[in-house]
């Protein structure tokens, strides 16, 4: 190969027309700068995630075949090589050239140069010349495990992988070539790109800051190397999302509260001040604290913010409740939810009559990875929306975020309150202390919290590994096994109710190596793992 072009293009699963479209303005503007081949990432043509499209509309595939001779007849001199799907729905390579198609299933070499789908397909073969199809997502340590297998194969590799976001993942683009193992030119990171190759070399693209570091073997609260990139990762997807469905304004509920402060900052980042609306709703539990602290936040982002207060609502709900609950003769709960949970939804039927009513707008839900997992979200409540950006990002995490986040900007957008202050939904009063129930008495602590998820997640602890396991937390306060054991037990029930909500998140960012989102993971609600 000669000169090469790499075309880091993100495309739509399902839309042939368009992608085939933005295949072949690529292609002519390779053939332009006088290109001997143009390479594009895996499933190009089709757009990914798939899912079960090509099951259900049999018409893709008929849609590809002529899109496929579209481009052959357009190609001419110039070698295209082009990730699409078979007709049994795999990926597969269509190598075209002077108006011929051929196909590759998931690996064939081609004049000394291997055609390759999966990297395990290259553990034993010896070619001068390697062309890998790729659609890796961006996550936690990836970039490090990647470039690691990537420079351990001796020989010109051209890595070309998809930019974009889709359903839940973030593809991280950062298509790159290699001489022998080391590395000789990269694509931008998430963006499209057009980038050009004369003999294995050109221009190397730099990473977010820390995205290289190696995935910690062991928890622990510094996540300064994966800020940045959860930070850009989010901002696009959010772009991405509300582009591609359609939507440029979004509405939230401002608490007060770290989650709907850090959501409000990535959403006016992502999406501009003019297009974001943050409204806070009090009830009678909600603190001046609460209340100023939404205020200086939506004064730092410069976004619009009003209050409506929920007290009279609130009351009108309880009378006609009360009204229903006489006619209902069954044994009722020792601890009633009721009103701590409909707090939660009238903010949410608020936030979704703000979007019914203005072009373009979505309501957010502001769940957070940790309280996710034990079921620490109200269902049509603060889960209520039609994108939820933190959903992957644990509570220690956010934390760390927005403290980035002002170190970023220079000033402080997240307020040093948000940041001090423990994180409560202040749906509750504490009968001990008089004051809103913090989510920490209400559960445990989130540094013990995040420490589960982190062990469950990267080395499939259970419980009585974690029984045995000598917690981050236990280093600064004194813990008796007993408690240990009655968190860890409690964790366990919880995270057994909450998986059916699991199911009900909306569209999120997978961040960490490994999720609980849908995409990803799929636990049956009806399941039993304590």
């Amino acid at each position: 190969m000669k000169k090469v072009v790499i075309a880091q293009i993100d495309t739509l699963a399902g839309d042939i027309k368009n992608n085939s479209a933005k295949i072949i303005e690529n292609i002519k503007k390779a053939q332009n700068i006088g290109a001997d081949v143009i390479i594009f990432p895996e499933l190009t043509l089709c757009g990914s995630p798939l899912g079960n499209i090509i099951v259900r509309h049999k018409a893709v595939i008929k849609q590809q075949s002529e899109a496929l001779r579209n481009i052959a007849e357009i190609s001419n001199n110039i070698a295209v090589i082009l990730g699409c799907v078979g007709e049994n729905a795999d990926s597969i390579i269509a190598f075209i050239k002077n108006k011929k198609i051929d196909y590759i299933n998931d690996f064939k070499i081609i004049n000394d140069t291997a055609f390759v789908l999966d990297l395990e397909n290259l553990k034993n073969v010896s070619c001068q010349n390697v062309v890998l199809l790729a659609n890796t997502p961006s996550r936690y340590g990836f970039e490090n495990k990647l470039n690691e297998q990537l420079s351990k194969i001796k020989a010109n590799l051209v890595y070309v992988n998809r930019a974009g976001y889709a359903d839940n993942v973030v593809f991280s683009g950062a298509s790159r070539v290699y001489i022998n193992g080391s590395l000789t030119a990269r694509a931008k990171y998430l963006e499209e790109d057009f980038l050009i190759i004369d003999d294995f070399k050109g221009e190397i693209e730099p990473l977010p800051a820390g995205v290289e570091a190696k995935m910690s073997e062991k928890f622990d609260l510094d996540y300064s190397s994966d800020l940045e990139r959860v930070y850009k990762s989010s901002i696009f997807a959010i772009k991405e999302y509300f582009r591609k469905n359609g939507f440029s304004k979004a509405v939230l509920g401002l608490s007060g509260g770290l989650d709907s402060t850090i959501s409000a900052v990535l959403l006016t980042d992502a999406l501009g001040r003019k297009n974001v609306v943050g409204i806070s709703m009090p009830s009678r539990i909600t603190s001046d604290e609460s209340k100023n602290d939404a205020k200086e936040l939506s004064q730092n982002l410069g976004i619009t913010f009003f209050e409506i207060p929920l007290a009279s609502s609130i009351d009108v709900s309880k009378l006609l409740l009360n009204k229903a609950f006489e006619k209902i003769s069954m044994e009722k709960y020792a601890e009633s939810t009721t009103m701590e949970n409909l707090q939660a939804r009238t903010r949410a039927t608020i936030l979704w009559s703000v979007s019914n009513e203005y072009k373009g707008m979505l309501p957010i839900a502001t769940s957070d990875k940790s309280e996710a997992y034990i079921g620490y979200a109200t269902v049509n409540g603060d889960m209520s929306g039609g994108f939820a950006p933190i959903a992957d990002i644990t509570k220690t995490k956010l934390f760390a975020l927005g403290k980035f986040i002002n170190e970023l900007k220079g000033r402080e957008v997240v307020p040093k309150s948000v940041l001090e202050k423990p994180p409560g939904a202040e749906l509750k009063i504490n009968q001990k202390t008089g004051r809103p129930l913090c989510a920490e008495e209400a559960n445990m602590p989130y540094e013990f919290l995040d420490e589960i998820v982190w062990m469950i997640e990267n080395f499939g602890y259970g419980k009585q590994d974690l029984y045995k396991h000598s917690f981050l937390y236990e280093k600064n306060h004194e813990l008796s096994q007993e408690q240990k054991e009655e968190w860890i037990n409690k964790f366990y029930w919880k995270m057994h109710c909450a998986t059916y909500k699991w199911h009900i998140m909306p569209a999120s960012v997978i961040q960490d190596a490994h999720s609980i989102n849908s995409v990803e993971y799929y636990q049956p609600i009806l399941s039993n793992i304590l």
